[in-house]
């Protein structure tokens, strides 16, 4: 019997399949006015065998969100996924898989040479104490390591 068809695209994923660290492409929309808006699914951990703890997801959010911006203005988000094992990156209009992972890359890169968390404070970000600089830098190497495998999404 098929599985029932969800609403959202990674629910159709079967986590048990995929091999992570990868970069994938996740789906695609199309605005009113033609705009196509790409989101991938940057996997950094194995699903339901290990997460990102969350001071060090939070944290390398931020830097991400911030420095991803220094590669492309074709950046709309970058958000932690739930389950703390990944991240979803949106970007418009740009469809060319390589210029993102070139973009992961050198925004991974800038985390590992990071001397803070942008915007870690009470001010700019609501919980301001949930944050590890070495953490972040931790998951960074540790995604850019396996750089070979980000094309391989399925064991």
């Amino acid at each position: 019997m098929a599985e029932k068809q969800m609403n959202v695209e990674s629910f159709n994923l079967d986590h048990t399949k995929v091999k992570a660290p990868y970069i994938r492409l996740a789906g695609t929309s199309e605005g009113q006015n033609g705009d196509k808006i790409y989101k991938y699914d940057i996997r950094f951990c194995q699903p339901n065998k290990e997460h990102m703890d969350m001071p060090s997801l939070h944290s390398l959010e931020h830097m991400m969100a911030e420095f991803s911006r220094n590669h492309s203005d074709k950046i709309v988000d970058i958000s932690p996924m739930g389950c703390q094992t990944g991240y979803y990156l949106a970007v418009i209009n740009h469809e060319d898989y390589e210029d993102i992972l070139s973009i992961v890359e050198k925004t991974l890169n800038d985390v590992l040479v990071a001397t803070e968390v942008p915007a870690c404070n009470e001010v700019q970000c609501g919980w301001a104490a949930s944050h590890s600089l070495e953490g972040a830098k931790e998951l960074a190497r540790n995604m850019l390591a396996k750089k070979d495998e980000w094309t391989e999404v399925f064991a």
